[in-house]
């Protein structure tokens, strides 16, 4: 099952960066950047970490380390507080992302958040 979490979770991962080359590490907006609202980002605007989330719960059980999962009890508001500063920086520097707040509402988890 851990195996299974975590090759879906990197097939998320490279399903989003097809999607978007301007996915990466550092939070930043490029010249010409535009908001991507098709593929999984028309489900969730964040679904590179909807994939990060799956792998983080799938390795600890790949590797039978239960008492391992508590990492996501540390990693859920560090991602948390990750997608709320990349937002303001969105919000102000990425034209038309406001609009894409207003049509794809959830973040991370649809109907949730």
């Amino acid at each position: 099952a851990g195996d299974v979490l975590v090759a879906l979770g990197l097939f998320i991962n490279l399903v989003v960066f097809k999607e978007n080359s301007y996915g990466g590490s550092t939070i930043e907006t490029v010249e010409d950047q535009k908001v991507i609202n098709t593929g999984l980002y028309a489900v969730v605007r964040h679904p590179m970490y909807v994939g990060v989330l799956i792998m983080i719960c799938g390795i600890p059980l790949a590797l039978d380390s239960w008492w391992s999962l508590s990492i996501i009890a540390l990693a859920a508001p560090a991602l948390i507080w990750r997608i709320l500063d990349e937002e303001k920086i969105l919000k102000s520097d990425l034209p038309g992302y406001v609009e894409y707040t207003r049509q794809v509402r959830y973040r991370l988890i649809p109907f949730v958040w």
